[in-house]
């Protein structure tokens, strides 16, 4: 699930858009653990390590929030089976303070554990399920060389912002007054996700002198910086492009199509392709490259999906074997992704990093191509480019054939409603006095329960950024106040005034929530440290974490995050439970960015009548407010 701040950040200054980038040496390859790669971010803001709650504090948190989510008899027994954890001398403070003498040690001690669990150790493919895409403002190409004229400026927009993070010259980012950890912004570029047969690693490249561009599911080498280290020039890029599309104008094999596979599958096909020689090369040029652009053929769709729609879901999984789910490479942490029908944007493995650092690298690069002129070709500069080639033995030749009837089962299950609700915007809730992400996250529960007749698990990510090498807390977002203010103004014959009220109590709640997770008081990382401790240190997983009641409130039906960005944008990602939904949003001044997802082979959901039932919520969200405060005056 993609995971973002809750609050503004600042961006990069106007005058970056013109800086060069000079290569500084030879590169060097890590895998990095989640507190390293510190070394550009020394000269930023000192922030404090990622405290360690209280336990009665995160049991109490527990079962409040855990509470809308069972019948009565289930929730005695949960609400019991929470005090008997965090009895004195109990397993729960035992394991307390176990987690409190890590934490004396270490800055974060979270990070490796959240890298692992969320992501290293989850098996299901990263596509859909983990790697969201960021869909860019929609383009319009009478040509080819018009689409590798736009390719070519995000390339050299993105190896502008590569530049600024490398010159330790990116603003530090700020919600509120409080300055945020800048570690992530360090690992967007010039990383890969390697599979493993049980658990995955994250390899890094410092300063790798090329990106990898893909084409017809073939993939090139392309060096993208001169011997003095400066980076090419656009028309230099945009020859290379030529170039590449001209030597590729039939399918390839379509080694890509193995990233699309469950992580243990494509582990065994990924030790294969390394026996021979040559394609260990092709996957090490892959892997250390600073990033993938995907250049991409017009998606060939029947479907019901709206265009819009259709633009998130190509960007997200590319539209299966037939279309472009071949022409990537999902390990690689940042894919630009251009295809001829003007579709364009980006796709990134969640690993590493989380939405906001990738919002702003996409600001970034989409105001420079905004910006740039390219000059006419002259065809006598083409950068050196390499097709990377693979021997493929008949165990990989079947895996590829299994991964494309598998990436075409998967494609065939999202649903996506990607809209813009323009009847009002962050602006308009901001003077009614409310919090709009608050006033954006009642809306989605309401939804659900309008929908479906009860309420749900319901993830929101908030940054932990506050803190050394911080990452996310869950915000849960189904708190007795919402489902009681939903409840509320489900029933008939309730006034306005009592509405009014329990939207109120609801808003405050959820802020109250919000705060407290962004502070390193949530309580979902917290448990998850006290159950990694448990299992370490070779303690009976306690009765806490087997209740039925915890794993209904962590089965999170409603996947949600706020990812800002200045453009008209929008990120989408797939559900995180079969029977649940995606839900990100852009909230803009006039209006608010939707892309919702669902899969078809869960019946009782659907991504257009929840999108069409949040709308309807919305609006009557703020009817409930303008009337009431008419009323008042």
């Amino acid at each position: 699930m993609a995971t973002t701040t809750v609050g503004v950040v600042r961006g990069l200054p106007h005058k970056f858009l013109n800086s060069k980038h000079v290569l500084s040496s030879t590169p060097r390859v890590s895998f990095y653990s989640s507190s390293s790669m510190s070394e550009k971010t020394n000269h930023y803001a000192k922030l404090p390590p990622l405290p360690v709650p209280k336990l009665n504090q995160t049991l109490e948190q527990y079962i409040r929030t855990v509470k809308p989510l069972l019948t009565k008899d289930e929730f005695v027994i949960t609400e019991q089976v929470a005090k008997n954890f965090g009895a004195p001398g109990g397993v729960g403070e035992k394991l307390q303070h176990m987690l409190e003498e890590k934490s004396a040690k270490e800055k974060n001690w979270l990070s490796e554990w959240w890298l692992d669990s969320a992501y290293l150790s989850y098996r299901l493919p990263v596509l859909v399920h983990s790697n969201p895409s960021l869909v860019f403002p929609k383009q319009i190409f009478s040509s080819q060389k018009e689409q590798l004229s736009y390719a070519a400026k995000l390339i050299i927009g993105a190896l502008r912002y590569k530049a600024i993070i490398d010159g330790a010259k990116l603003e530090q980012d700020y919600l509120g007054k409080s300055p945020l950890d800048m570690s992530q912004y360090t690992k967007v570029f010039c990383g890969c996700r390697i599979p493993g047969l049980t658990t995955d690693s994250i390899r890094h490249t410092s300063n790798s002198n090329h990106i990898i561009v893909a084409h017809n599911n073939h993939f090139f080498k392309m060096i993208v910086y001169r011997e003095n280290g400066e980076v090419l020039d656009d028309n230099d890029i945009l020859n290379g492009l030529l170039h590449i599309t001209q030597n590729s104008t039939g399918p390839a094999a379509g080694v890509g199509f193995l990233t699309t596979e469950c992580r243990n599958v494509w582990g065994i096909a990924h030790q294969e392709l390394k026996k021979d020689p040559m394609n260990s090369a092709s996957l090490q040029a892959i892997e250390d490259s600073i990033f993938v652009m995907c250049l991409d053929k017009m998606s060939k769709v029947e479907d019901n999906a709206t265009a819009s729609s259709r633009v998130a879901l190509q960007l997200l999984h590319g539209y299966g074997a037939d279309n472009n789910s071949g022409n990537r490479w999902f390990d690689k942490t940042l894919q630009l992704i251009v295809s001829e029908d003007g579709v364009n944007g980006l796709c990134y493995e969640h690993a590493p990093t989380e939405g906001p650092p990738i919002a702003n690298l996409a600001d970034f690069i989409v105001n420079y191509a905004k910006e740039s002129i390219l000059g006419e070709t002259k065809g006598i500069s083409i950068p050196k480019s390499e097709l990377l080639t693979f021997n493929l033995s008949a165990p990989v030749d079947e895996s590829i054939r299994l991964a494309k009837r598998n990436v075409d089962m998967l494609v065939q299950d999202v649903q996506m409603n990607s809209f813009t609700f323009d009847k009002f915007g962050k602006e308009d809730i901001k003077a009614l006095k409310f919090s709009p992400d608050s006033f954006i996250q009642i809306a989605i529960q309401m939804a659900f329960i309008r929908l479906h007749g009860h309420p749900a698990a319901h993830y929101e990510s908030a940054s932990t950024r506050r803190f050394h090498g911080g990452r996310t807390e869950t915000i849960r977002s189904c708190l007795p106040e919402i489902v009681d203010f939903a409840k509320i103004h489900l029933k008939p014959n309730q006034s306005p005034q009592e509405k009014y009220k329990a939207l109120q109590t609801a808003i405050s709640a959820h802020k109250a929530y919000v705060g407290m997770a962004i502070n390193g008081q949530g309580i979902d990382r917290h448990l998850l440290g006290l159950k990694r401790l448990a299992i370490e240190n070779g303690v009976n997983i306690p009765t806490f974490f087997l209740d039925p009641g915890y794993s209904t409130s962590n089965n999170w039906r409603l996947s949600t995050s706020q990812v800002a960005a200045i453009n008209d944008m929008v990120m989408c990602y797939g559900p995180v439970t079969p029977d649940g939904y995606g839900c990100c949003y852009n909230p803009r001044r006039d209006e608010i960015n939707f892309a919702v997802s669902a899969f078809y082979s869960t019946p009782t959901t659907c991504a257009n009548k929840f999108g069409e039932t949040l709308k309807g919520c919305l609006e009557e969200i703020r009817n409930i407010a303008t009337s009431s405060i008419q009323s008042s005056l």
